[in-house]
């Protein structure tokens, strides 16, 4: 089980604005100055760590995308898109979490050579502002698959203050065997980052993700769009209950709470699963 000498961790999780368009300049600077903004809140709020949702930069639509477009989805064109503008504020959202001494998970589309398709992912941006890791979706819808993104093959950790966290990224959210795959890595929890925009059955994926938490026993962080509709972000505890949430009325917001290993049910529930686990034939 993972090192425990340090008591309480403490994290924020965001709910913010989500935009479609990446061949929208301005809307790509409004939204990373957003998460500025929410990265001094939860620093303020003296979090060690701010996680942030999927599309947090921008969730490219496939129809934007699509070189069939706009009314027929299609092959993205990943040339559309103002990388010089989306890297220029990745960058600053790293120079940012150096300055205020804060871990940041922030979602954005990572390029890679032509005419391979970029990756959907979750870059680890440690508190001296360099990037710690980066984690690309695994389990990706039909759409993303076919049109727009290549699929990441591994699990990625890392660790805050003696605390390990996995990380889950967009359809990953709806597969058990991710969660439990971290439950093997020792995590203290699993940072999940969902855009639910637009989706029906959006409450879901929490019902989904507290469930991970209780059947897993450590603590997972659910971040999402600010949407009024709902769901709205929070941080689910080890027995599946919510430690803290956002602001039901949807609008961009931390939730910050502590994370322990105070719960003395939870090694004994963990050992005893993996036990169990060994002896079941499928």
């Amino acid at each position: 089980m993972p090192d425990t000498t340090q008591t309480t961790l403490r994290i924020a999780v965001a709910q913010s604005t989500v935009r479609d368009d990446p061949t929208d300049a301005d809307g790509l600077r409004a939204s990373a100055a957003e998460v500025r903004q929410l990265m001094k809140d939860a620093a303020d709020a003296g979090a060690r760590l701010v996680h942030f949702t999927e599309g947090a930069i921008c969730f490219p639509s496939k129809f934007v995308m699509s070189e069939l477009g706009p009314d027929q989805v299609g092959p993205a064109d990943w040339t559309k898109a103002q990388w010089a503008v989306i890297e220029e504020e990745q960058g600053q959202i790293a120079a940012l979490a150096g300055e205020l001494g804060i871990w940041v998970v922030i979602a954005s589309v990572h390029r890679l050579p032509a005419p391979t398709l970029p990756y959907n992912s979750l870059y680890v941006v440690s508190d001296q502002g360099t990037v710690a890791a980066r984690y690309d979706e695994r389990t990706l819808s039909n759409t993303k698959i076919t049109y727009m993104y290549s699929a990441g093959a591994t699990p990625v950790t890392f660790e805050v203050d003696g605390y390990r966290f996995g990380l889950a990224l967009g359809m990953d959210a709806h597969f058990p065997e991710v969660f439990t795959g971290y439950e093997r890595l020792d995590v203290d929890g699993v940072l999940t980052s969902y855009e639910s925009s637009g989706l029906p059955g959006r409450e879901t994926v929490a019902t989904e993700v507290r469930g991970y938490a209780a059947a897993n026993s450590y603590w997972i962080s659910l971040a999402v769009p600010a949407n009024p509709s709902g769901p709205y972000a929070g941080v689910i505890g080890p027995r599946g209950g919510w430690a803290a949430r956002c602001p039901a009325d949807g609008m961009p917001a931390v939730a910050v709470t502590e994370i322990h290993r105070e719960d003395t049910l939870s090694p004994l529930a963990r050992d005893w699963r993996r036990r169990t686990r060994s002896r079941i034939t499928y």
